[in-house]
């Protein structure tokens, strides 16, 4: 058998077919045999080695929940069995560092490593971090084979190694909705880029390859005008302490487990690309989705659904008085700049918003929020929504659907999606950008920082022409928030909010529904 098949394991159950590969000798058949607790054959199927590198394949019959089954391998005298597998949903948990932070670093960790006894049906497997220049067909190194979650040494192993916390609540709170076994699968590496996780394919379509073939060392690849390394190397923190090569994790650590299948996807990434091509993420993300989808679909002989679902967290906060934007541009690029999830660009994925769980007194650094357990339960809500078709779970905060200007009173009424719960009203949270009556009009083309704003016509009598300003809220109705717009009446050329690193107090973000879910940030 492959490398991450091993007792204990969970396969994705029926409507999908689990596919079940391994290494053999050429030309060789290979006879695979599911059975039963009391030894009855449930199935028998046979596949043939072939090469280059000597593997088979199979395919099972789609199978109901549960189990123990046993799996057994034969290839003549030889055989291989498998024991205390179950069938359920298998779920892959990637990213960077909040993904890989452990449940010994949450919030209430030792009341989570206890409560873990209680859930052996939930199995986790963690593959080793790993690099490769050329896509690999298994694992170099696994972290933890497939295993029952007992408290100490499997969830609690070590800072950010294993087992991910966001990925083991998430795969509790799907087996408490579902009754379902879940399986869980970690491959994350703190400090990467999403360059690192893209095939070549995604980074040609973004426009991220000019330079290839270039030997030397890493950044031989981050060369041209895409490439602004800057901030990577003169930055004190270490946000880009992984791998930043384009693609090396994506072979080594991707590629590999493209033959399982799945049933979803949950991400947590994009810190580090606030620091790195940040404005190309809008790209670089809707792309991966896509072609993770394509590549998961194919490796699984079509078992894996072609719009496999997509969940992942939206960045949470960094650096309190920060007056750079880049993570709220990233947060903006996470929605394929349209605020909200799923839409036209990413269908069937689903965000969980953090910019209301910061932590400043984190003991691993502010980047690393200790409140996992809220990110999942807005996680699990996307899930049960998206991935599972629930039509009454509310799962995203409101959103404004369209804002009217009254010219005379100098107001903007912004008109939302759901109804609103008031938190708090702050004066800085909204910021309009606006002209003034007796314009010198300029067309500018972005601005200074790197050309964020797409072309647009200023218009201004002052030298720089285009500035955001507060609006305070003046009033906040069931689904409309009032703003003033002191000193800007005439011409408003756009609307913003939470547009800031740390734009809110724990759980006090201005806006959020009756469910308690935040209005996420827009442009």
């Amino acid at each position: 058998f492959a490398s991450y098949y091993g007792d204990h394991m969970v396969l994705q159950k029926k409507p999908s077919g689990a596919v079940v590969w391994g290494h053999g000798e050429l030309g060789a058949m290979v006879t695979v045999t599911l059975s039963g607790a009391s030894g009855f054959i449930i199935m028998e199927k046979t596949a043939q080695v072939k090469g280059p590198s000597g593997t088979w394949t199979t395919v099972l019959d789609p199978m109901d929940q549960g189990g123990p089954y046993a799996l057994m391998a034969e290839q003549g005298l030889e055989n291989m069995t498998l024991r205390d597998i179950y069938f359920g949903d298998v779920w892959l948990c990637s990213g960077q560092s909040n993904m890989a932070m452990t449940v010994l670093q949450v919030a209430n960790a030792s009341q989570e490593l206890a409560a873990a006894a209680r859930y052996p049906h939930v199995r986790i497997f963690a593959a080793a971090p790993a690099r490769s220049d050329v896509e690999l067909e298994d694992l170099e190194q696994i972290d933890l084979p497939w295993s029952i979650p007992t408290a100490a040494e499997n969830l609690g192993h070590g800072n950010f190694t294993y087992f991910s916390a966001v990925c083991w609540l998430l795969g509790r709170s799907l087996y408490e909705a579902l009754g379902s076994p879940i399986g869980l699968v970690e491959v994350a590496w703190g400090g990467t880029p999403i360059e690192a996780w893209s095939s070549r394919r995604v980074l040609q379509a973004c426009g991220l390859l000019e330079d290839t073939g270039r030997e030397g060392p890493q950044i031989s690849l981050w060369h041209g005008s895409c490439f602004n390394l800057k901030h990577a190397f003169t930055s004190p923190h270490q946000h880009l302490s992984g791998p930043q090569t384009p693609s090396v994790l994506w072979n080594a650590m991707i590629h590999p487990l493209l033959n399982m299948t799945l049933r979803g996807v949950a991400w947590y990434q994009g810190e580090a690309n606030a620091f790195l091509n940040t404005d190309q993420y809008n790209c670089t993300f809707p792309t991966l989705i896509t072609d993770w989808r394509r590549a998961f679909h194919t490796g699984s002989a079509g078992q894996t659904e072609p719009l496999l679902p997509f969940g992942f967290v939206q960045l949470s906060t960094y650096r309190r008085r920060s007056a750079d934007d880049s993570f709220a541009r990233l947060r903006w690029h996470q929605t394929a700049d349209l605020g909200v999830v799923p839409n036209a660009r990413m269908p069937s994925t689903f965000m969980a918003v953090a910019m209301d769980l910061g932590d400043e007194q984190s003991p691993y650094g502010s980047i690393h929020p200790r409140d996992k357990q809220n990110v999942v339960h807005r996680l699990l809500l996307g899930a049960r929504a998206v991935a599972y078709g629930d039509k009454d779970v509310v799962f995203q905060g409101p959103y404004p659907t369209r804002a009217i200007l009254e010219v005379t009173r100098g107001l903007l009424n912004v008109t939302y999606s759901q109804e609103l719960i008031c938190h708090q009203r702050d004066a800085q949270a909204f910021e309009v950008r606006s002209g003034i009556s007796s314009p010198k009009c300029c067309e500018k083309e972005g601005n200074s920082d790197g050309g964020f704003f797409p072309s647009q016509v200023c218009c201004s009598s002052q030298a720089s022409p285009c500035q955001w300003l507060p609006a305070p809220v003046v009033a906040v109705g069931s689904r409309t928030v009032t703003l003033t717009l002191s000193g800007c009446r005439t011409l408003v050329l756009g609307l913003r909010y939470a547009w800031a690193e740390w734009p809110c107090e724990y759980q006090a973000c201005p806006l959020y529904n009756p469910q308690g879910l935040p209005a996420p940030p827009f442009l």
